[in-house]
């Protein structure tokens, strides 16, 4: 028996935060997706604190189905978010999932809203 998508998606994550932590200067945007929603978070890991997030779950953006667009309008909200909150550089933390599609769609809005990484 095999091992499930989820499964290799999680041993990708872990495999790649044994070398990627979010600190109080630069703090990691971790994402995850799921069949219907995408969320973002950027948190200090140093301190366990969420410092901003946003997801296609909150009230505007519910009743869209899962899209590039819904994906760059959740990246421009967080951009907007942590820029509220004093963050402007983050290390991007993809969760396991490919850099294509929604997580691309997402991590360029975060960009072109003041992000850096």
């Amino acid at each position: 028996m095999g091992t499930s998508r989820t499964d290799s998606r999680r041993r990708r994550h872990f495999r790649v935060r044994k070398n990627v932590a979010g600190t109080a200067e630069r703090p990691r945007m971790a994402v995850y997706r799921s069949n219907r929603y995408i969320y973002v978070q950027v948190i200090d890991d140093v301190a366990g604190h969420t410092v901003a997030s946003a997801s296609s779950q909150e009230k505007d953006l519910r009743s869209a189905t899962l899209t590039e667009d819904t994906a760059a309008k959740v990246g421009k909200l967080l951009g907007d978010r942590a820029k509220e909150a004093g963050v402007t550089s983050v290390v991007f933390d993809r969760g396991g999932y490919k850099y294509h599609g929604k997580i691309k769609a997402l991590a360029e809005a975060a960009r072109e809203s003041g992000l850096e990484f």
